[in-house]
């Protein structure tokens, strides 16, 4: 079953369940992935779909911050209980130790020399992982890996 086929069923189950925040996310994630369908002019893959996801991810994820620093812990927990649900859908993430080893032997594998082939490394790394690996932190963690080599 593709990942938009799951997200299609478990909108189907939530609404039959009477879930009205798992019905509303997905609803939300529903319309945004038929606007990117209609954006490519063609049926979605799952990579497709990730991105998407990532996507509402980041904007959750901010929203949470800015109710956060804004005092709403109200609506900071609503934006919580919507990420939670999105997260459902996207792969597991690295984490920072296993992002380590892969930026390691992806520095070895491209013969990066220093700071100057970031660029070199991090396409390598996430034309591979894609969806699995934090842009932000791989980034960072690259940056610090490849000054050390100077």
């Amino acid at each position: 079953m593709s990942l938009i086929d799951k997200i299609y069923t478990d909108y189907n189950n939530a609404l039959k369940s009477g879930d009205k925040v798992r019905v509303s996310i997905l609803r939300v994630i529903r319309s945004s992935l038929k606007n990117r369908e209609i954006e490519k002019g063609a049926p979605l893959s799952d990579d497709d779909v990730i991105s998407v996801l990532k996507t509402l991810q980041k904007r959750a994820q901010e929203s949470i911050d800015q109710f956060t620093s804004g005092g709403r812990e109200d609506l900071a927990e609503k934006e919580k209980a919507e990420l939670a649900i999105i997260s459902e859908y996207l792969p597991k993430q690295l984490s920072e130790d296993e992002l380590r080893d892969l930026i390691k032997r992806t520095i070895e594998k491209v013969s990066a020399k220093g700071v100057g082939d970031i660029g070199k490394v991090m396409k390598a790394i996430m034309s591979e992982h894609r969806g699995s690996v934090d842009g932000k932190l791989a980034n960072r963690l690259v940056r610090e890996m490849l000054e050390a080599i100077q």
